[in-house]
């Protein structure tokens, strides 16, 4: 077997009960999660171990397998709907006598399902098990009952881009002896239920798999490409694209609408958006001729015969375990015996279970509405020849407030979406119409909301745009955005958990912006472009973004401060400042708090209350050059100039006179001050600084901007050859 590197998830050192406080959570790579949990606690925590550690560990010990994580209780089974039924956790050796983990090789007649609406993750395993490669990438042969048992298996998963290893009991769902989930046909065979129970672990429980689209399982089993079709916006060439796609390994589902052919579709100014809803119940609705409606349905087979004419056929597996199909081509159908013997024959030798059954290809794009694609490769469906092809994952986040800008129907925050640069050069072999052309796959897809359902959450209706840009680093301002249309887009925005689209774009410099179709939708996104080499180009492949990576770091403005006669307005600041601060002339905090006060109470363009006093806090550290805690009257008058320059940008953007800004204005108005930061920190001044309406007040805003000046000034210090790298010892990072 080929040794593929995987995170293990979940499992420590530690044997016997463990706390799952020990557990270090998963997805903890974003740079998110650093600035977001900076204030916690640090937790010293165990090191991960693998599951041929924890079995032989197990095993020395004599001691079966508990895992803490997915105990053997309700928690595991559901967070809204209890089992009508009474369920008991047994294992297998409870449950039958001499149980196996596979017999004679795992196939799709091994996966029933059982009291859960997971119908779409079934069909994907079924789908899987046509590739034994695949196969045993996902479901790692070397587990068994008998040799080094100690009631606990893996599974391997691709997981938002990397391959994670899921550990398990072998503890399963039963009521009165019989397995409530999925099952295989032979009563002592025990990967198919494990698997699920794996994946259910993987989103929190088996309720957060009912209801899904076959895609999301078909990617995390192989880590592949997904492509979505309507089929009755179908290619003409669909059939070949199928028959390419299954030579090469390509796992495919299909489904009907629950509500027919007719979907729910909301308007976007660029984009043609629909809410179609994935299958969310197994309420059976069945069509005339048998099929039910949104339930998901696995391809195995393409096959042509000879008749009058060639007819074209497709092969389909019902995750139920038996044929509802009444068609032609359904068993004992006047069809059959219009072909000769040897094709009736091969066909029959194809169809190796009771839940398979052959339609012809027109009845199958007259009745099923829904074709979902899982390409191993993003070249599956196009030409004869393999191409080269590279992909970037880029993680990314749409923030309320500062980066959840939403679709173009939202012209005033559209632009403050996440944005993402992209470099086109290598031409494609074959250009259509002569011109030349780039081949470009785009898949954005929305991270944990299964996982996150317990708490409400759904799929984000999401789609991208592309436009064409040149020369331009920095992050696009609204303007470009009111005057310049997209290049190229998805075809819809929808609530599915990927949206993927392949296109053709000339050689040039482009920018991907990801959105949910609202704005203020928050949620966590991979963005994944995989750029196509034809065989004579090679080079100059490059991704890049408004991360810390793609963002250059510009420093604040400065101004020489030169000797000025001293004007009416600063009289009258040095008589409040002396009637405060004494006859030491410095202030405190408080002191300053109330100088702040008077002095802003004599300049009505902006209705404040004054400064918090966290906020003259901040000011007092900026500006305290002697190291007294305190400022002096000089250092007040520095302050007051920071003030009244940060006070001009914050009016420019005031624009109703409400003395505050929306939080999406903010990114100009930092970068008007001479302050150009990354993405992920214009995501934290909104989240840290705007109010429950995504406003920032004059107090929150002077706050920032005295931070920002207090950051940037610390840097320059540190960075003493100029070059925007500083090295820090534990001693010279203050948190003051």
């Amino acid at each position: 077997m080929t040794a593929f590197p995987v995170r293990v998830l979940y499992e420590t050192e530690a044997f016997g009960p463990v706390d799952k406080a020990d557990y270090p959570p998963t997805g903890t790579n974003s740079i998110y999660s650093a600035i977001l949990s900076r204030n916690e606690a640090v937790k010293d925590a165990k090191r991960l171990k693998t599951f041929l550690e924890l079995r032989d560990k197990y095993v020395t010990k004599k001691v079966v397998f508990e895992d803490p994580l997915f105990p053997a209780d309700d928690s595991s089974l559901f967070y809204s709907h209890k089992p009508s039924m009474k369920i008991e956790w047994k294992r297998p050796s409870e449950i039958c006598e001499n149980p196996q983990f596979i017999i004679d090789g795992a196939n799709r007649t091994d996966i029933c399902q059982g009291e859960l609406g997971d119908c779409w993750l079934l069909a994907a395993i079924a789908c899987l098990t046509v590739n034994e490669k695949l196969l045993y990438r996902v479901i790692p042969p070397d587990q068994s009952f008998t040799d080094n048992y100690a009631g606990i298996f893996h599974f391997q998963f691709w997981r938002y881009g990397e391959w994670i290893d899921v550990v398990v009991d072998d503890r399963i769902p039963t009521c009165k002896n019989q397995l409530v989930f999925t099952k295989s046909f032979r009563k002592n065979e025990f990967w198919s239920a494990l698997l699920e129970k794996a994946y259910a672990k993987l989103h929190g429980s088996y309720e957060a798999l009912k209801g899904g689209n076959t895609l999301e399982a078909m990617e995390d089993f192989t880590g592949g490409v997904t492509e979505f079709f309507e089929l009755s916006e179908a290619p003409k060439d669909l059939y070949n694209i199928m028959r390419k796609a299954l030579e090469r390994g390509s796992l495919m589902g299909c489904s009907i609408d629950v509500s027919g052919d007719e979907s729910s579709e909301i308007k976007c100014t660029e984009e043609k958006c629909t809410l179609d809803e994935p299958c969310t119940t197994e309420v059976e609705t069945r069509t005339e001729q048998g099929l039910v409606r949104g339930h998901a349905y696995s391809i195995i087979g393409l096959a042509e015969v000879a008749k009058d004419t060639r007819i074209r056929l497709i092969r389909l597996r019902n995750p139920w375990g038996w044929v509802l199909w009444k068609g032609p081509w359904s068993a004992n159908s006047k069809e059959w015996s219009t072909i000769s013997t040897a094709d009736k024959g091969n066909l029959k030798k194809q169809t190796v279970e009771e839940s398979e059954f052959w339609m012809s290809f027109d009845d199958f794009q007259r009745n099923f509405t829904k074709l979902e694609m899982c390409n191993l490769t993003p070249d599956t469906l196009q030409g004869d020849e393999r191409h080269s092809w590279t992909v970037s994952v880029n993680e990314g986040r749409w923030v309320r407030g500062s980066s959840a800008g939403g679709c173009r129907n939202f012209p005033h925050t559209f632009w403050t979406n996440p944005q993402y640069r992209l470099k086109l050069y290598e031409e494609d072999d074959d250009p259509e119409d002569g011109q030349a052309t780039c081949t470009v796959v785009v898949a954005l897809m929305q991270k944990g909301r299964r996982m996150q359902r317990h708490q409400g959450a759904k799929f984000l209706t999401i789609g991208f745009s592309i436009y064409e840009m040149c020369g331009q680093d920095q992050h696009l301002q609204k303007d470009f955005f009111l005057y310049t249309a997209s290049k190229a887009k998805c075809k819809t925005y929808i609530n599915l958990r990927e949206v993927t689209e392949r296109f053709q774009l000339p050689p040039g410099e482009y920018v991907i912006i990801p959105t949910t179709f609202e704005a203020h939708q928050e949620g966590e996104f991979i963005l994944r472009p995989i750029v196509f080499v034809s065989d004579r180009a090679r080079a100059n492949k490059e991704i890049e973004h408004d991360g810390i990576q793609g963002e250059k770091r510009k420093k604040p403005k400065q101004k020489l401060l030169q000797p000025e006669k001293e004007t009416e307005e600063e009289k009258q600041f040095r008589a409040i400042y002396q009637k405060i601060a004494g006859e030491d002339m410095q202030v405190c905090a408080n002191e300053l708090k109330m100088i702040m006060k008077n002095v802003l109470a004599k300049h009505n363009e902006i209705q404040t209350e004054g400064f918090s006093l966290e906020t003259c806090r901040s000011m007092i550290a900026l500006m305290d050059t002697d190291g007294t805690g305190k400022l002096n009257l000089q250092e007040f008058k520095h302050l007051w100039k920071k003030i009244k320059e940060w006070q001009r940008i914050f009016k420019r953007y005031d624009k109703d006179k409400s003395s505050s800004i929306s939080s999406f204005e903010m990114r100009n108005a930092v970068n008007d001050a001479g302050f150009q930061l990354n993405r992920q920190l214009y995501d934290i001044i909104a989240m840290r600084y705007a109010d429950e309406h995504l406003n920032i007040d004059f107090d929150s805003y002077i706050c920032c901007f005295v931070r920002l000046e207090g950051m940037f000034r610390a840097f320059n210090a540190f960075d003493k050859d100029g070059d925007g790298i500083i090295k820090l010892n534990v001693l010279e990072v203050s948190p003051f």
